[in-house]
């Protein structure tokens, strides 16, 4: 297969993802069924750490953007690669904490954070805050401050670019609902009052220009535009950036017509020029960090389905229904995201063109539409939906009632339940 080399086809036809069969899988665990591949996401967190340490020795690190797949083991794979994470709520600080990840290397995000999820994160020691706006800066201080602590923070700022990605990911440009925008003016005065606050080690900045970025100028852009503001806040304030965070991250291949991106290319591409800046201005070299979340994950996972019917209208369209859909995936109806789907059981030279279905009881319950599989597609063939492991888990719902699937990781050794799959009863147990 050439959308990744952890799929592939036996000389039975039948698909094998991370050197596993899938219809075995199905078989042995059930459908709907999250497939997460443990070596890949093992070498996508090498491929950021060791760019990381090439280009900037120890001064940088790479920090999981947990949103993209939050439970216990990926916590405690990213631990093991020397990575921190970003959290943007109390329950995934829970999570990793579960998991035995140090609390210092947690940076907390968010742009709607409660007095009580302040208090939450200083109880359990989170190490590090990334303001998001006055208000909550002004929280943070006043509690922080009452507790006599002292809290390291970065200041999110919005740097004005737009990445050409899905709308409802695009973080970066002046109007959007993160971070303080530079173009008005108010970011430089987000520092000076940052800085005149108690409670606060105010230690650096963060931006974040979106997810699914595949234009290479993006990063350097930004560096560009963070350099500037960096030279801004040190002539006015003396404040000297210790930290910059870029935020993230990389595009990942949905399609086969998708780009291919060279990783560690593109982050020597981003230190050269950073360095570059910092060295024409005069600045101090900033502890470099990205985010990347969906480039760990997105591809090591795979989401398996048993159909259900297969209605065809002859003359209009043709449906393939399987036994999960947008509880499990709601990227198409959210964002039109599109996938690569297969029949795990089986090739064939005849094809017809069908739209993907899933059995909530909603019209726009689609998976994904217009997708090519055998002509002869039944009832209990097994369907593959590639490259789910972002924002698929993460994003699920009980809508339906219908419980979630598990998750199953995949080493070269074994196969393992990681997420247990939900049950009738777990759908009851917060009704009183």
């Amino acid at each position: 297969m050439i959308l990744s080399n952890n799929i592939t086809r036996g000389e039975d036809g039948s698909l094998r993802f991370a050197g596993w069969s899938v219809p075995e899988l199905a078989k042995q665990y059930g459908t709907p069924l999250y497939l997460m591949d443990e070596k890949r996401i093992r070498h996508n967190c090498r491929l950021y750490t060791g760019s990381f340490r090439d280009c900037f020795g120890e001064n940088a690190m790479p920090i999981y953007a947990g949103k993209a797949a939050a439970f216990k083991r990926i916590y405690a794979i990213v631990k093991e690669a020397g990575m921190g994470i970003d959290a943007v709520s109390p329950g995934e600080i829970h999570t990793a904490l579960s998991a035995g990840f140090p609390p210092e290397k947690i940076y907390f995000h968010g742009d709607g954070k409660t007095d009580a999820d302040i208090s939450y994160a200083l109880d359990h020691g989170v190490g590090w805050f990334i303001v998001d706006n006055p208000d909550e800066l002004l929280a943070l201080s006043a509690i922080a401050a009452a507790r006599g602590a002292v809290q390291k923070v970065l200041l999110r700022v919005t740097p004005g670019i737009d990445p050409h990605t899905y709308q409802s990911v695009n973080t970066g440009t002046v109007d959007v609902k993160f971070g303080v925008p530079m173009e008005t003016g108010q970011a430089l005065a987000f520092v000076h009052q940052a800085l005149s606050l108690p409670g606060l080690d105010v230690r650096g900045l963060h931006c974040h220009v979106g997810s699914e970025v595949f234009d290479e100028t993006v990063f350097e852009d930004t560096v560009d535009v963070m350099t500037d503001f960096m030279q801004q806040i040190r002539e006015r304030f003396g404040f000297v950036t210790q930290v910059l965070n870029v935020g993230g991250g990389y595009g990942v291949r949905y399609l086969d017509t998708d780009k291919r991106i060279d990783i560690p290319a593109r982050i020597r591409a981003v230190a050269e020029h950073l360095k570059e800046r910092c060295a024409a201005f005069g600045l101090e070299l900033p502890f470099f960090m990205m985010e990347p979340g969906r480039s760990i994950v997105a591809d090591a996972g795979m989401t398996v389905y048993t159909v259900s019917s297969v209605k065809r209208i002859p003359g209009y369209k043709y449906y393939v229904v399987v036994d999960g859909g947008m509880t499990d995936n709601p990227r198409y109806p959210l964002y039109h995201a599109p996938y690569t789907v297969l029949n795990a059981d089986r090739e064939t030279l005849f094809y017809a063109v069908y739209d993907l279905a899933g059995r909530c009881c909603e019209s726009g319950d689609i998976i994904q539409p217009s997708v090519k599989l055998p002509d002869d597609t039944a009832r209990g063939d097994h369907i593959a939906v590639c490259t789910t492991g972002a924002y698929n888990y993460s994003m699920a719902s009980n809508y339906n009632r219908l419980p979630r699937p598990p998750i199953v990781m995949l080493t070269e050794e074994n196969s393992y339940v990681a997420v247990r799959r939900e049950t009738l009863e777990d759908l009851n147990a917060l009704d009183l």
